[in-house]
């Protein structure tokens, strides 16, 4: 059995215990039990244990997403309502809230912090990119930047909120939409008076250097700068 079909087998048989005992070790064990798969080759599937059960389940996610924004025709909608369904799409995409509060747990602990905001910075630039973002400069980077406080912070809302078809979730992400909209407006009054212009020439000058990545980075973390 290949590695990637071993760590979805784990992550099939962890799922029922994850509401219990989180993300931890004694999930990890208690899917391998379960699956009948050796400490050895789980081990060998995923060396960091639940975490990579966790990083799994939420690429799982990202993937039904994906599906989604593939199916669905959103050309009639303005863009950013393309991006508030792609958001609302992803949380959609989840089978148990319990299984992501239980990540958020795990993800708030510091030395599992990075895992937990790359994982974030992947499921947006995944949707830019799904979107057709073009962007060729520091904007790559401001865009999901922004997305990604977009999304957590919905993704909090949302985990406490329990009105009828998470319409108060819905409503809370069109308002963070729209407070980025306002954003890009004075972004765009700024550039169209050239004070961005100006910026650009003068005291932050070393972000016209910055070029959207050419692949991932050995640190997970995307970037790399023009010469």
């Amino acid at each position: 059995m290949a590695k990637q079909d071993i760590k979805q087998t784990l992550l099939d048989a962890a799922k029922a215990h994850v509401p219990f005992d989180g993300w931890s070790e004694a999930t990890f064990k208690a899917a391998q039990a379960d699956a009948g798969i050796s400490p050895g080759l789980a081990s060998a599937a995923c060396p960091r244990g639940a975490v990579d059960l966790a990083m799994a389940f939420h690429e799982e996610g990202d993937i039904a997403m994906l599906t989604r924004l593939n199916e669905t025709d959103l050309s009639e909608l303005r863009f950013r309502d393309r991006v508030a369904a792609a958001v609302r799409f992803r949380l959609e995409a989840v089978e148990d809230k319990e299984l992501v509060r239980r990540g958020v747990t795990l993800f708030a602990l510091p030395h599992y912090a990075f895992e937990g905001a790359q994982a974030v910075w992947k499921t947006c630039d995944q949707i830019w990119t799904a979107l057709g973002d073009t962007s060729d400069d520091v904007n790559w980077y401001t865009k999901r930047a922004t997305l990604s406080g977009v999304y957590s912070s919905t993704l909090l809302y949302w985990l406490g909120d329990e009105s009828d078809g998470y319409e108060n979730t819905w409503a809370f992400l069109d308002r963070r939409i729209d407070d980025v909209m306002q954003i890009e407006k004075v972004k765009a009054k700024a550039r169209d008076s050239k004070i961005i212009d100006g910026l650009m020439k003068g005291p932050l000058s070393f972000l016209g250097r910055i070029k959207p990545p050419s692949g991932t980075s050995p640190t997970g973390m995307p970037g790399r700068w023009s010469r």
